[in-house]
């Protein structure tokens, strides 16, 4: 068994609320964007995985951190942060975080239900100073779209899957080269355009499972393009076999809900602490 095979395995028996992705999410953030510096301890009873920060090196991030329920309790977790530590330590970090990294990140902080992982970090010295939260998308629920397409068709608006690399290219114009890697690595993709010219659009899949990012260019806002490309994508996840789809780390709670009834549940904490 090679070591990324034992870290999918340590994570899937550990990370109880994200079983069934959590080998998926360590091969994820072992393939990240080629200008990050990150680094892995992996042992028989324990994974470890910290990053630094591409827009600021002074920070670094926890990725990952799961110990094998037989081993916890025995103080693994705290010999695995100090490992961490000492690698962020020795890269110049001088404040590190159990905080998402994007754009290819597992969580956007401790899920409030690993209790002990939130109590490890308080142990460590780690300060709460921050708060995510992920909504649910049901999707049993009605993700049609063929009105809105005809709608949209008469304005001269059409709307396409795929095309990974000039959405790409579209979102890192429009806002940042983070969402560029997360639509380049998207399981799925949506986008619409006029005249040659892009107007939003919609992925899932770059943290696996999960939806996002999606965006619409200024210009193009009120037209309902981001309620199409949302429910094409959701309608996507579902053919891939998904009774539910978590919308991470969001902003507009509004939106969400009333375009796919999407409910508010998973809550994260964000912690940090200076290194000395």
């Amino acid at each position: 068994m090679t070591s990324l095979e034992t870290a999918a395995r340590i994570a899937e028996a550990a990370l109880t609320y994200d079983a069934a992705e959590a080998g998926a999410i360590v091969r994820r953030l072992a393939t990240p964007p080629s200008d990050r510096r990150w680094t892995s301890v992996i042992t028989e009873r324990g994974v470890v995985m910290a990053s630094v920060s591409t827009r600021d090196p002074s920070v670094g991030h926890i990725d990952l951190l799961a110990v094998h329920p037989y081993a916890q309790g025995k103080g693994h977790g705290r010999e695995l942060l100090d490992a961490a530590e000492t690698w962020l330590r020795d890269n110049g970090v001088s404040q590190a975080r159990f905080m998402g990294h994007p754009p290819c990140y597992g969580w956007p902080g401790i899920d409030v239900r690993y209790t002990a992982a939130a109590c490890l970090a308080e142990r460590a010295g780690y300060e709460r100073y921050n708060v995510a939260w992920n909504m649910t998308a049901d999707l049993s629920t009605d993700l049609s779209v063929e009105d809105d397409l005809v709608r949209l068709a008469a304005k001269g608006v059409t709307v396409h899957a795929g095309g990974h690399e000039k959405v790409a290219a579209f979102a890192e114009r429009q806002w940042n080269r983070f969402w560029a890697w997360e639509a380049a690595n998207a399981s799925g993709l949506h986008y619409a355009e006029r005249d040659g010219e892009i107007l939003g659009f919609a992925a899932w899949g770059a943290r696996p499972t999960w939806f996002g990012p999606m965006g619409t260019a200024p210009g193009a806002e009120g037209l309902g393009i981001g309620r199409v490309l949302l429910r094409l994508c959701l309608a996507e996840q579902r053919d891939a076999g998904q009774s539910h789809a978590q919308i991470g780390w969001v902003g507009p709670l509004r939106f969400y809900s009333r375009a796919v009834g999407a409910r508010a549940e998973r809550v994260f904490w964000l912690y940090r602490r200076e290194l000395g």
